[in-house]
């Protein structure tokens, strides 16, 4: 199963992080994994290109970790949550695979 937890203060996302394997399939052959990663990787992308700021991320074995050195902004919020959203609908389809938790610091 993926964990994906997700940081967030008050209404803004600060980080997240994602572990695990779905186990939906054999490796290079499992869509769950293969969604997930999209979203996450398109996440952190945008919010470097698109919303111009600092982060600090780390990729370990296919675990990766996510944190804001910057101070979140309404366009990293709104990347940030488009990636839930996606994860959140692939977490409905297929709960054995992927679990979404949303945590308040």
């Amino acid at each position: 199963m993926i964990k994906v937890s997700v940081e967030k203060k008050k209404d803004d996302i600060v980080a997240f992080s994602c572990k695990g394997h779905a186990g939906y399939a054999e490796e290079g052959q499992d869509i769950i994994c293969s969604a997930v990663s999209a979203l996450i990787i398109n996440a952190v992308n945008s919010v470097e290109k698109l919303a111009g700021l600092r982060y600090e991320s780390k990729d370990c074995s296919g675990n990766l970790t996510f944190r804001l050195l910057d101070a979140p902004s309404p366009e990293s919020n709104l990347l940030l949550q488009s990636m839930i959203i996606g994860l959140q609908s692939i977490e409905a389809d297929c709960p054995k695979y992927l679990k979404v938790t949303i945590v308040e610091s």
